[in-house]
């Protein structure tokens, strides 16, 4: 498990140190979404002229809003993934039973061949008795 570090950060013009499991880089981007949520806030007129408590009640409101988005998103985007990767497992039985197909008609084609084959020697074979026939009647004659 990390060792608990001390990190400071600055939210809001105001500097904190914060104590934490996670690493250094970790807590600055945190520190730095909330900090940025403060800015997106300053730039409305309205929010100067609030309490301070109503100004962290609507802070908490909105990153927990972003958070529940996020939440949401990954969600989706994991029932998709699952979607997708049960798209893939029936693609894939396809193609196993696609290639089951082709190995079948590939075995065929090498019978039909052979059979072929066979018969072309048998007919070379036929032939060649009925020309002996034929040359053993036009002896007899």
């Amino acid at each position: 498990m990390n060792k608990k570090t001390d990190t400071q950060v600055i939210i809001n013009n105001k500097k904190y140190t914060i104590s934490g499991f996670e690493n250094t880089d970790y807590i600055q981007n945190v520190a730095a979404y909330v900090n940025n949520k403060y800015s997106q806030f300053r730039l409305s007129n309205t929010f100067n002229y609030l309490e301070t408590d109503m100004k962290n009640v609507l802070m908490a409101i909105n990153i927990a809003d972003d958070y529940f988005k996020a939440k949401r998103q990954a969600s989706e985007l994991s029932a998709e993934n699952d979607s997708k990767n049960n798209e893939i497992f029936d693609l894939k039985h396809e193609l196993i039973n696609i290639q089951s197909k082709y190995e079948a008609s590939l075995k065929e084609i090498a019978q039909v061949k052979d059979d072929f084959t066979q018969a072309q020697k048998k007919i070379i074979r036929l032939e060649a008795e009925n020309a002996q026939l034929k040359a053993k009647l036009d002896e007899k004659k």
